[in-house]
C-alpha cells in the first residue's frame, strides 16, 4: 500500500498561557502556566493521518541539544522513527504564547528540525509514494531548495503545499518553483490575500487556481473553509462547526491531514473538508496541537460522514 510523505519539522513547542496579553516593549507581565509538548507543522499534520490510520512516513530531521532528545524521545514513546539519520546541528524550538481568547503567537528558534539534506531523499523509495506534503517553513531556510528538488524530480506524485504564516518571506524564484508543481494549496485568509493582493477570499481562491491549476483550499476561522476546484465550478463555502476555542494551536495543521486522509481514504474534496472542520474544531478546543485517541473519535463521531 502506498503512504504519504510528510516532509517537514517535528518541534519541541513552549507553550507559554498568559494571564492577560502578548508584552509590550518594556512591560513585565505573568503567564498562567508553561509545558513542553510534541509540534511542529510536520508532526501534527503526520499525527492526524496516523489517527486515520492512513500509512504514512514521517520525514522529520531531528537534531541534537535538550530539544531534540525531547523530541526524539516523545516520537519514540508514539512508535514513530524517521528514516532521517540524526544530524549533529541543535535542534531549536517554538515558543507559543497563547492569549485567554486562545489565539497564539510563535516565536521560533529554527535548528536542524528545519533543514534538509539531498541524500536523505535518496534513502525514499519513490514507487512506494502516494502523495507528498511539505511546508513552507522548511522552503524557506537555505536548504529549502533540496526539497524542490527532489519533488521536481517526482512531478508525477501529487503534492500538498500549506505555505504557513511566513508565505511573503519565500524567496520568489522558490515560490515560482512550488507552483510550477501544480500543488493543492491550504492556506488560511490572511495568507491568500496577502499573496494575490486581491480584496476576497474568493478572489484569491482564482488568482491562486490561475498560477497552480490545482484546487485552493482556504481555511476562515469560525467562518469555515473556501474551496476552489476551478472556472466551471463557482468557490464553494464549507460552514465551520461551532467550537469553545480554548486555543488554536496546530488547527491549521490539523486541517490539512484531515482532508488528506479524506482524499486518500476516497471522499471528494469537499467531503474531506467537512471531515477536517470537524477534527480541526476539535484542536481547538483541546489545549495544544495534538488530539487524543478518544478526542480523535469524538470529532469522527460527530461528522456524520464517516
Amino acid at each position: 500500500m502506498k503512504k504519504v510523505l510528510v516532509i517537514g519539522s517535528a518541534v519541541a513547542d513552549v507553550i507559554i498561557d498568559l494571564e492577560d496579553h502578548l508584552p509590550r516593549t518594556g512591560e513585565d507581565i505573568h503567564v498562567r502556566s508553561q509545558k513542553i509538548r510534541l509540534g511542529g507543522c510536520g508532526f501534527n499534520t503526520y499525527d492526524i493521518l496516523r489517527h486515520f490510520h492512513v500509512p504514512s512516513i514521517p520525514f522529520f530531521p531531528t537534531g541534537r541539544g535538550a530539544y531534540g532528545d525531547f523530541v526524539l524521545s516523545s516520537l519514540a514513546e508514539r512508535g514513530i522513527f524517521s528514516p532521517i539519520p540524526r544530524p549533529d546541528e541543535e535542534n531549536g524550538c517554538c515558543y507559543c504564547f497563547i492569549e485567554p481568547d486562545g489565539e497564539r503567537t510563535f516565536i521560533s528558534y529554527h535548528g536542524a528540525e528545519y533543514r534538509f539534506r539531498k541524500e536523505w531523499f535518496e534513502l525514499l523509495c519513490t514507487e512506494d509514494i502516494h502523495s507528498v506534503y511539505f511546508c513552507g517553513l522548511e522552503i524557506e531556510e537555505d536548504t529549502g531548495d533540496v526539497i524542490l528538488d527532489f519533488l521536481e524530480n517526482n512531478r508525477d506524485i501529487p503534492s500538498w503545499f500549506a505555505p504557513g504564516p511566513r508565505l511573503t518571506r519565500i524567496r520568489p524564484r522558490l515560490l515560482e518553483r512550488i507552483l510550477a508543481l501544480h500543488p493543492i494549496l491550504h492556506l488560511n485568509e490572511t495568507e491568500s490575500i496577502q499573496c494575490t493582493g486581491t480584496a476576497s477570499v474568493q478572489d484569491a481562491a482564482r488568482a491562486l487556481y490561475q498560477k497552480t491549476q490545482n484546487a485552493v483550499i482556504i481555511t476562515l476561522g469560525s467562518d469555515g473553509c473556501c474551496l476552489y476546484e476551478g472556472p466551471e465550478y463557482p468557490p464553494l463555502h464549507i460552514p465551520a462547526v461551532p467550537a469553545l476555542q480554548r486555543d488554536t494551536v496546530g488547527a491549521g495543521d490539523a486541517h490539512i491531514g484531515a482532508v488528506m486522509a479524506g482524499v486518500y481514504q476516497g471522499y471528494s474534496l469537499a467531503e474531506a473538508i467537512r471531515i477536517a472542520n470537524h477534527v480541526s474544531s476539535k484542536v481547538v478546543e483541546t489545549a495544544g496541537a495534538n488530539l487524543s485517541a478518544e478526542e480523535f473519535s469524538q470529532a469522527i463521531s460527530s461528522c456524520g460522514i464517516m
